[in-house]
Formats: C-alpha cells, sequence, structure tokens
C-alpha cells in the first residue's frame, strides 16, 4: 500500500508541475487548472487510504462544508471581485497552516514531548508564516474592498514597533526549538505577535501595489504550507507548497520589474502617500475633452484601436460593453487590440481575466512588450480606467515617482482618447501628462455609461 500511495502522490506531484506550466499562457490555462485539479483530487483520495488519518465521517464533513463554500464562492462573487476572493483564499490557505502547526505543536506540549530541532523548525514556520498571511491577507481584502482607504496606512515609529513584534518571533520560536519541553507562554507569543505584524506588514502598502502584496501573500501560504508538509510529514503538500511558493516569488518580481521598483520599496516604501508624491503641476495647462459622438466618429472609420484596459474598467464592471464596441469596430473593417499592463488591476492577471470573463479572444490580449510597439501605427488608443501605467512623465520626468517605470506608450498613437470620471490623480498622486497631451481628448463619465453611448453612437452611423 505504501509504495502505490508512494506513486500516486508522485503522478500528482507532476500534474501539478504540468498544470503550472499550461497556466502561463490565457490560452491553455483553463486546461492548467482542470490538469492541477486531477492532480489535487488524486491527493485527497491517495490521502484517505493512509492511516494516519482521522475518522471518515470528520473528513466527509470538512468535504461537504468546504465543497459547498467554494460553490457558493465561485458563484456569487462578481468578476471584479476576484481579487477580494484571491485574498481570503490566501488567508484561507494561511489560517490551514497556522492551525496544523498549532495543533502539531499544542500535542506535543500536552504529551511532554520535545520535538527535534528540524520538526521544531518547520512546526514554527509553519505558525509564523500562517499567521502573518491569515492577518495580513485580511487587511488586502479590506483594502481592496474598500472597508479601508487604499491609500498607505502609516504612523510614527511603525518600523520600529514592526521589528520589536519580529524580534519577538525570532527569540521566542528559537527558544521552543530548543528547550527540552514545549512551552505553551512562548508559543502564544509568537502566535499573537505573526498576526500582528501580518497587519503591520500591509497596512502600509498602498491599493496599487496589491497585485504585488496578493501575489506575496500568495506565495506566504504555499511556504506555509510546505512547512506544514514537514510538519505532518506529507510528501505531496511539500510539493505542491514549494510550487505556490517559488511561483509567486518570481510572479511577485516580475511585477515589480514593471513597476522599476524594488520588492522592499513595495513592501517598506509607503509608496503612493502624500509624502512621496511628487512631480510637475498641472498649473497653465489645459485638458481637451470628446463628446461621445466625436469620439464614436474616430472608432468608426479607425484601422486600430488598441484598448487599454484598467481598474476603472473593472470598478464600472464594463467589459462587455468593451467587446461590445470592439465587436461594432470589427464589423466596420477596423482592427482591435487590447494591450495589458502587468500591473494593472488589483491583482496578477486581473485585466486578462476580467476581459477573458467577457468572451473577448485570448488572441486580442497583448502583454507590454508585445503591443507598445504598435501604438504608433494605431489610429486611436482607448484608455479605460488607467492612469499611472500611461503616464508619460515616467519616461521624461526625473523627478517623478514613477520615473523609469514602463508604460503602455499610449501618448503615441495618432489619437488618444482618455476615459474617466474626473481628474483625480492616480496612486502615485500626480498629475498624468498624457491627459494635456495635444492629440489627448477627455471622455468624462462613468465607463460604463460613456462605452453605452459610443455604442449608440457607432451603431447610428
Amino acid at each position: 500500500m505504501s509504495t502505490l500511495i508512494s506513486l500516486v502522490y508522485t503522478l500528482a506531484a507532476v500534474l501539478f508541475i504540468w498544470g503550472l506550466r499550461l497556466l502561463g499562457s490565457p490560452a491553455t490555462a483553463r486546461k492548467g487548472n482542470m490538469v492541477s485539479g486531477i492532480g489535487m483530487l488524486l491527493a485527497i483520495v491517495v490521502t484517505l487510504l493512509s492511516e494516519q488519518i482521522v475518522t471518515f465521517p470528520v473528513i466527509f464533513a470538512g468535504l461537504v462544508v468546504g465543497s459547498a463554500l467554494g460553490y457558493w464562492m465561485a458563484a456569487a462573487v462578481q468578476m471584479t471581485s476576484m481579487p477580494q476572493m484571491v485574498a481570503l483564499l490566501n488567508g484561507c490557505g494561511g489560517a490551514a497552516s497556522l492551525l496544523v502547526g498549532s495543533a502539531e505543536f499544542l500535542r506535543a506540549y500536552q504529551l511532554g514531548d520535545a520535538q527535534s530541532v528540524p520538526a521544531g523548525l518547520a512546526t514554527q514556520l509553519s505558525i509564523i508564516i500562517g499567521a502573518v498571511t491569515v492577518t495580513g491577507s485580511l487587511i488586502a481584502f479590506a483594502k481592496l474592498q474598500e472597508w479601508m482607504t487604499g491609500r498607505p496606512i502609516t504612523f510614527a515609529g511603525q518600523k520600529v514597533v514592526n521589528g520589536l513584534f519580529a524580534l519577538a518571533i525570532v527569540v521566542f520560536a528559537i527558544w521552543q526549538i530548543v528547550v527540552p519541553s514545549p512551552l505553551i507562554g512562548p508559543f502564544w507569543i509568537v502566535v499573537v505577535a505573526a498576526l500582528l505584524i501580518g497587519i503591520g506588514l500591509v497596512l502600509p502598502i498602498g491599493g496599487a501595489d496589491m497585485p504585488v502584496v496578493i501575489s506575496l501573500l500568495n506565495s506566504y501560504s504555499g511556504i506555509a504550507a510546505a512547512m506544514t508538509g514537514f510538519v505532518i510529514q506529507s510528501p505531496i503538500l511539500i510539493v505542491a507548497g514549494a510550487l505556490v511558493g517559488s511561483s509567486g516569488i518570481i510572479l511577485s518580481q516580475i511585477m515589480c520589474r514593471a513597476m522599476n521598483r524594488s520588492l522592499s520599496n513595495v513592501l517598506f516604501g509607503a509608496f503612493g502617500s502624500v509624502s512621496t508624491a511628487s512631480g510637475r503641476s498641472a498649473e497653465g495647462l489645459t485638458v481637451k475633452s470628446v463628446s461621445a459622438e466625436d469620439a464614436a466618429m474616430q472608432l468608426a472609420y479607425a484601422q486600430l484601436v488598441i484598448v487599454v484596459p484598467g481598474y476603472g474598467l473593472a470598478v464600472a464592471q464594463a467589459q462587455h460593453q468593451v467587446r461590445e464596441l470592439a465587436e461594432l469596430i470589427e464589423k466596420r473593417g477596423g482592427e482591435v487590440r487590447y494591450a495589458i499592463h502587468p500591473v494593472a488591476g488589483r491583482m496578477p492577471g486581473h485585466m486578462n481575466v476580467l476581459l477573458a470573463e467577457a468572451n473577448i479572444a485570448y488572441d486580442k490580449l497583448y502583454e507590454m512588450e508585445q503591443i507598445n510597439d504598435e501604438f504608433a501605427r494605431a489610429d486611436v488608443a482607448l484608455v479605460i480606467g488607467a492612469n499611472d501605467v500611461v503616464n508619460p512623465a515616467a519616461r521624461t520626468d526625473t523627478a517623478s515617482p514613477i520615473y523609469g517605470m514602463p508604460i503602455l506608450n499610449a501618448d503615441q498613437a495618432k489619437s488618444c482618447i482618455v476615459m474617466k470620471r474626473g481628474m483625480s490623480a492616480g496612486f502615485a498622486g500626480i498629475e498624468n501628462d498624457l491627459f494635456y497631451k495635444e492629440r489627448t481628448a477627455m471622455l468624462f463619465g462613468d465607463a460604463k455609461g460613456s462605452l453605452s453611448k459610443l455604442i449608440a453612437e457607432v451603431k447610428s452611423l
């Protein structure tokens, strides 16, 4: 039986790796999700054959409750709220590791057993990383859900407080590892300090950095799961956790490069607070507005339109109107492409998922490196709810906090139409030079309403 279990675990690990590979492309992402799901199903089934489990009624009850919650979340959560759900799921993963690690420690405490150094280290890491992930994910959820401000929350001595919590965690975690028998006092200190530092680490991070934060918290949940795998001696959990942890770290680094910032700057820089915002003033500059009728005329006769989606599109839930407008342009002989910035939206791949939900073909979605050279020949760049990712100041203004960040070259199109509610600054807190360019016109209003007007006008031509 043990040989069979090992073989199935190996097959499940292979399916995890294959599924992760398929997730690298939008065209194969759905298949990759299915392959990974089959691997997880195999892992669950073969685990039931192990004798080191609780009773089957308990397992069955857990499966029923978990499946019901998962189905409800998948059916009820809007695609625009997917970042919040991902944040919660990261928190659930961290909570599972925290609870398993704590249960293992408390079992040893009740029995008076001394854990070996490797076992003790794995247990402490499972508890610490799991606790940080739980509270960090809840704060990320609250910011994304707008239950609290998306701006960085800072206070005097914040880094010192976080440092003291980190010191307490290290000291008391090591204490528990090296003492001959478990101690309940240091255990609770570590748990509480880790929960608090999870809050302290995410509070100073602004809402526009949430793609990196979510990816990093996902990595934390994977690392915690891997540590938990060592605690309960589960090879498949170690493999799955390591895959999630490593891929999350890699994705976080990719997005940091896309913003020309380091991971430490994202985590500790309080980027987006008023004190960090700097850049040229818009005093004396004017913007041109455009009516829906005139904008529709440009779009209807354009040969190439590049749509730049941003978070404003997601908030307005206007992805279906974008698709309908694109179809009208294509029926008139034009071509429509979509330019996706790596950190557009509020989670990795947010815009890709949002547009796919509206049945927009994958082959029309282009990453920044693929599409940037095409803006120069585009008749119209249609910017919907994006801000800092199209700000030319990133190229020219050395005083700008976003200087050096790779951006989409929307300003190089023959005509640029920017759809926004108003002239509010982006997350970086600076004016967007694009709005004042000669070839730029602003179409003010809610994205969904404005797109609906454009659709009606194009139909009437």
